[in-house]
């Protein structure tokens, strides 16, 4: 019972998150982003002064110097986020079709 249950589950929401082909919208190829000579050397300073923080011993730093130190390690990963690539991001209607076939397959 509970294997046409998900089949027909699975079919439904097949139907369910397809577009018809009038809706679609042509496919644009992203291009990596390609980084400046400057860009890249600001990155591997920010990875420098990442490394060089980690490696401090906090137990030695007041509670005041830890705080501005966790702020600049934050400046500093937003920086980097901004300037490198952005991540993978998947749409709520592909994630449930995948849910769908884990379920199945398992």
């Amino acid at each position: 019972m509970k294997k046409p249950l998900l089949t027909l589950a699975a079919a439904a929401a097949l139907f369910a998150f397809t577009g018809s082909p009038s809706e679609a919208i042509p496919f644009k190829s992203k291009e990596p982003k390609v980084l400046t000579v400057e860009e890249k050397e600001r990155l591997l300073e920010i990875e420098s002064k990442v490394l060089e923080i980690k490696e401090m011993d906090f137990s030695t730093l007041s509670k005041e110097e830890r705080k501005e130190l966790k702020d600049e390690l934050r400046t500093l990963e937003k920086e980097a986020k901004s300037r490198g690539e952005s991540g993978l991001y998947i749409s709520t209607g592909a994630l449930i079709v995948i849910l769908i076939l884990l379920i199945i397959l398992l």
